[in-house]
């Protein structure tokens, strides 16, 4: 079997090679084929790992057949973008292992993927939060403006102010583009942080951030 490793080490951490050994040895236990490492330096919240866009897109040109990571936490910066990446890879039939974890999203291991299923209703929640929050401060900005706040900067818990007479959702636009650096389409996007495609293309596509630039 070909398989593809993955290592990210924060910013901070000095040698991945504690991650390269486990997944090296658990490859050769199998008797399976390294055909590929990739290695990305980034913190948990950084959205800059080109090393996991380039997985994601060989993963598209079955290049492997297996990505071996160390932990779960490794493969993303949060829930969301971790259940993202892990259906990219179930589209193209890529199985996923997290050797220290025994995490295996092979058909079959019912255990593995009855917990991806915990994953993915977590997820959900994730993104039912999100989008309470967002409805939350849409209502307190209608008040402010029912109350005759008009032509004032309308405070938020976030401390990111909200325009005047401009009431917007608020959406994560560096995770918004990171998913779509790694080729997810505006719909999976969409489903993913609770947005329509067609706002996102209004005010994520290239031409809309051209225009704010």
């Amino acid at each position: 079997m070909k398989v593809a490793l993955y290592l990210r080490v924060s910013t901070f951490e000095q040698n991945p090679d504690a991650q390269r050994r486990e997944l090296q040895v658990y490859a050769a236990r199998h008797d399976w084929d390294i055909v590929d490492q990739y290695e990305d330096r980034a913190s948990g919240t950084d959205r800059d790992r080109p090393e996991l866009a380039r997985l994601l897109a060989d993963a598209r040109a079955s290049k492997f057949e297996t990505v071996l990571v160390w932990k779960l936490d490794r493969f993303g910066r949060s829930l969301l973008d971790c259940l993202a990446n892990l259906e990219t890879l179930d589209i193209e039939a890529v199985r996923f292992i997290a050797v220290s974890q025994g995490l295996d999203t092979d058909c079959k291991n019912p255990a593995s993927r009855l917990l991806l299923h915990v994953l993915a209703a977590a997820a959900e929640f994730e993104r039912e939060l999100i989008r309470e929050r967002s409805t939350s401060g849409m209502r307190r900005y209608q008040a402010d403006l029912a109350a005759g706040k008009v032509g004032e900067s309308v405070h938020s818990k976030s401390g990111k102010d909200l325009p005047p007479h401009r009431p917007r959702k608020v959406l994560d636009g560096d995770r918004i583009l990171f998913l779509r650096e790694q080729g997810h389409s505006w719909r999976m996007i969409g489903k993913l942080v609770g947005a329509t495609p067609s706002t996102l293309l209004r005010r994520f596509s290239p031409g809309a951030l051209q225009k704010v630039g």
